[in-house]
């Protein structure tokens, strides 16, 4: 969980290079991972770490496409 909040900064301080609109994906992105994590939270926590690196190959993913697009 703590890894899923590092990507929400991440996310929300995508603010300064990327559009509201890539931005938003992002949040709603994470939403539906939180959604996840909570639900996985008892009965598989050995998975929630690699929610937090799924957005964070999201992230990454959506910055360099989105940059690239808008060049």
């Amino acid at each position: 969980m703590i890894g899923l909040v590092c990507v929400l900064f991440l996310d929300l301080g995508g603010t300064i290079v990327l559009p509201w609109w890539a931005v938003a994906l992002l949040v709603v992105v994470w939403l539906v991972l939180f959604a996840v994590a909570c639900a996985w939270w008892s009965p598989h926590p050995t998975r929630l770490p690699w929610l937090a690196v799924v957005g964070l190959v999201v992230w990454v993913v959506t910055v360099v496409v989105v940059n690239l697009a808008t060049r």
